[in-house]
């Protein structure tokens, strides 16, 4: 397999703190630089999608501060996210740098494209998930082994909802209204950031 869709359902829906993956660098907000991607290109595509599931914020994220973004495929709702046409090096070595790995190494992807989901380990997004296909290629993502209702739920930054955000507005179709009502919504968020926090910070 060559090709690959990415689903980016946090922060790496912005174009430029993608970038960081896979050139290498430190996006703004972060506490610390990636070391980036064996294959330093761009996408060649992005799109919006939405698949089926639940986007939450959960964790202490060391990077960011406050909640990390993660995906629950089997709650009820729909997911805005961005998908990112990518050689499966590519999206190899972006998963590995969200392990917590050093990339450079392949990913056998037979267990997630034959299952639809395979836990390379307990860590926190160190689980595939195949929510479909796109022009005969696998969307792809990774997230937490727990489900929503067993997750630690913690508001997430400003710094971090910016990336977000500005994602989300990148990718087309939506207004910052709608973008920052949908993050507010979001478990973890919810009851911590308002809308008009939200789009304030986007505005």
């Amino acid at each position: 397999m060559t090709d690959v869709w990415y689903v980016a359902y946090g922060s790496n829906m912005h174009r430029e703190r993608l970038t960081c993956y896979l050139t290498g660098g430190t996006p703004e907000g972060a506490a610390r630089p990636h070391p980036g991607a064996r294959d330093p290109r761009p996408p060649r595509r992005a799109v919006p999608v939405e698949p089926a599931g639940e986007m939450y914020f959960a964790q202490e994220s060391d990077l960011w501060g406050g909640g990390r973004a993660f995906y629950d495929p089997a709650a009820r709702g729909v997911v805005w996210g961005r998908a990112y046409l990518m050689g499966a090096g590519q999206f190899a070595d972006i998963a590995a740098q969200e392990m917590g790995r050093a990339p450079g190494r392949d990913l056998d992807l037979g267990g997630v494209l034959a299952t639809g989901r395979d836990a390379l380990g307990p860590g926190r997004y160190e689980t595939l998930v195949h929510p479909g296909d796109l022009e005969g290629a696998p969307l792809l993502t990774f997230t937490a082994p727990w489900g929503l209702a067993d997750a630690d739920l913690n508001a997430p930054s400003e710094a971090y909802l910016r990336h977000l955000g500005r994602g989300l507005l990148e990718a087309g179709g939506r207004d910052t209204p709608a973008v920052a009502a949908y993050l507010a919504g979001r478990p973890g968020a919810a009851g911590r950031w308002s809308a008009e926090e939200v789009e304030r910070l986007l505005r």
